[in-house]
């Protein structure tokens, strides 16, 4: 095992002795009188199956089969979750096949960064992923089931489900993917196309021509942001079948997939022999396992934030150091847009899964000593699944890429660390996604040009004024501020500036997609604006530097200066208030700064541990 995978893995066990304890012993004191509708009086149960047949419901009386919930974040506005509008009734006769039960539990929202991005929605997004969170635990909340089949892909939708999932750790949970979209236009094209209409060389019309070619049909988008992060993380963890991630929508393979997760959840409930809760498999191990892929990959920095938030449902204390070591000790793997030009179709054809776990493990850079839902250990996971006479089977992936431009070995890596690092200094900590920069490294030093508010910049950007060597500040996007939206629209312009020959950079305490770039972007920033963090301080001219070797974030002004200056009062009451934003006001003031998964559902649990 590789030493630095391990010691990390041991501190996070050490630092979270207590709070794993604690929620071990509430997951205990779950699962004592299982199954749970045996506890239900009369009145309870009859009304918990009362619109079933009567051989379901004959079957719920007997307490001997299975009852599995499913839980679904269909919606048909959203590409990659319209094929789950027929899963329910597949997965229903694929359990009751094996002699059990499956009832939809509820449904869970799904919305698209995608769809409300640069729109008053997008400030719903973060905070929608703690939602979902709830949704599951209200539709798992009826005491009916001995597992649960979990349906969702894009951005908050999975981080939200597991930490639904894991507040009911005692059952089994298996994650029920449905597959990227076909290859479209080519990301290289997409992105041109969307810089040329920054500058005004090409219209509305060429524009979304461009996209709808991109995003054209049912499934998940084909970049590796956030969503295809997500499927590629469950995977890891051990929490899909074998290969099940990245199969396209509308296959036979996608629908034996999914006729077999839905039959292996049953195999793992506390009624057999073969009792495997998520709690059992998601531990620090492999949540370790999760970051190293994550990160081996180039994937979300998103994840900066989903993934402790994650860590912290499952009792483990998780931070952006544990990011930083794994990230110097992994190698990058793979070149999926933003990183490169290929998209996930190309990976999986250069090798996929089955590859990227047989590189890792033979690295000793993945636990092997891990419980999954199909058993212990990952070398199931170096296999493919395949459809030979109409039959579900796994076979032996490839041994070595067939594109090396997009699947790399551990022996010849694209770079030698995941491209994660983590800033600090007076204006506080932060995350720069270094994957796809040019260089390996960002080491800057310029001017800043600050904005209140991310519309600010295109007027400043198509006046000129941005024309030179600067760092763009955008603060008062943080999660107590205005549910810290994603600010992937300012892409585009600073492209064109890095592309003019100008050094630039962004700092905010906003986000950045996992679909973030080229562009330097120390993001995440932590104090927020709002809530007293220097970032408030900053003044237009202010020299800014920024170095990932060495680490440092720094408002090159002296601190006799910063301890006169008033710190900018956020105007942001118009982002508070419309799209339903109001009615997030309370969750606003809970939310957790970015390094502590900017969430609301363990609040609580937080001050008890500080105390």
């Amino acid at each position: 095992m590789n030493t630095i995978i391990q010691e990390v893995t041991e501190r996070i066990i050490e630092r979270s002795h207590k709070t794993r304890k604690a929620y071990l012993e509430k997951i205990e004191n779950a699962r004592r009188n299982g199954p749970h509708r045996g506890v239900l009086s009369c009145g309870n149960l009859a009304h918990g199956f009362a619109a079933c047949n009567q051989e379901d419901k004959a079957d719920l009386r007997s307490m001997t089969k299975a009852n599995i919930a499913i839980v679904s974040s269909y919606n048909d506005m959203l590409s990659a979750h319209q094929p789950y509008e027929t899963y329910p009734q597949r997965i229903k006769q694929a359990i009751s096949d094996v002699g059990s039960v499956a009832q939809f539990a509820g449904g869970v929202p799904a919305m698209c960064d995608g769809v409300t991005q640069g729109n008053p929605g997008m400030d719903l997004s973060l905070m929608s992923r703690d939602v979902i969170a709830m949704s599951s635990a209200v539709a798992l909340s009826h005491n009916m089931f001995d597992g649960a089949l979990m349906l969702g892909i894009c951005d908050k939708i999975v981080p939200g489900l597991l930490l639904g999932s894991l507040s009911f750790g005692h059952l089994p949970v298996v994650f029920v993917p449905a597959g990227p979209m076909p290859s479209g236009i080519p990301n290289k094209e997409k992105a041109r196309v969307r810089q040329a209409f920054a500058e005004g060389k090409v219209g509305r019309e060429e524009l979304l021509e461009a996209e709808s070619k991109s995003y054209h049909s049912a499934g998940t988008c084909t970049f590796y942001g956030t969503a295809n992060s997500n499927q590629l993380v469950v995977e890891v963890m051990g929490l899909h079948l074998p290969g099940a991630s990245f199969v396209n929508p509308g296959t036979p393979l996608r629908d034996a997939l999914t006729d077999a997760a839905a039959k292996q959840v049953t195999r793992l409930t506390d009624l057999g022999d073969n009792y495997t809760s998520i709690a059992s498999i998601l531990d620090a191990k492999a949540l370790v396992n999760g970051l190293v892929a994550l990160l081996a990959t180039g994937g979300s920095t998103n994840h900066t934030m989903h993934l402790i938030a994650v860590a912290r449902a499952a009792g483990y204390i998780v931070n952006w150091d544990d990011f930083s070591d794994i990230s110097n000790a992994v190698p990058l793997l793979t070149r999926i847009y933003p990183n490169g030009s290929a998209d996930i179709n190309h990976f999986t054809a250069a090798g996929g899964m089955s590859l990227l776990f047989k590189e890792l493990l033979d690295a000793g850079l993945l636990h092997n000593d891990v419980n999954t839902i199909c058993g212990r250990g990952l070398e199931q996971y170096t296999k493919e699944p395949r459809l030979e006479d109409g039959e579900l089977v796994w076979r032996d992936g490839p041994t070595s890429s067939l594109d090396k431009d997009v699947l790399a070995s551990v022996a010849t890596p694209f770079k030698p660390d995941g491209g994660l690092s983590v800033l600090h200094g007076n204006l506080g900590r932060s995350v720069m996604k270094t994957s796809a920069l040019r260089q390996p490294h960002c080491h800057m030093k310029a001017p800043a040009v600050v904005f209140e508010d991310q519309f600010e910049l295109d007027e400043a950007f198509k006046s000129g004024a941005l024309d030179k060597d600067c760092i763009v500040v955008v603060r008062f996007q943080g999660p107590s501020a205005i549910g810290m939206p994603e600010l992937h629209r300012l892409t585009p312009p600073l492209g064109v500036l890095q592309d003019r020959g100008y050094k630039v950079a962004l700092v905010t305490d906003g986000r950045m997609s996992g679909a973030s770039g080229k562009v330097p972007a120390a993001i995440h920033v932590t104090p927020e604006a709002y809530k007293g963090g220097l970032l408030a301080k900053v003044q237009d001219g202010d020299m800014i530097e920024l170095n990932t070797e060495t680490g440092e974030m720094n408002l090159l002004v002296d601190a006799e200066e910063l301890a006169k200056r008033p710190a900018k009062q956020a105007n942001i009451a118009h982002h508070q208030v419309g799209m339903g934003r109001e009615m997030f006001a309370g969750m606003r003031t809970t939310l957790t700064g970015a390094e502590e998964g900017a969430c609301s559902l363990f609040v609580e649990q937080e001050q008890q541990h500080v105390g």
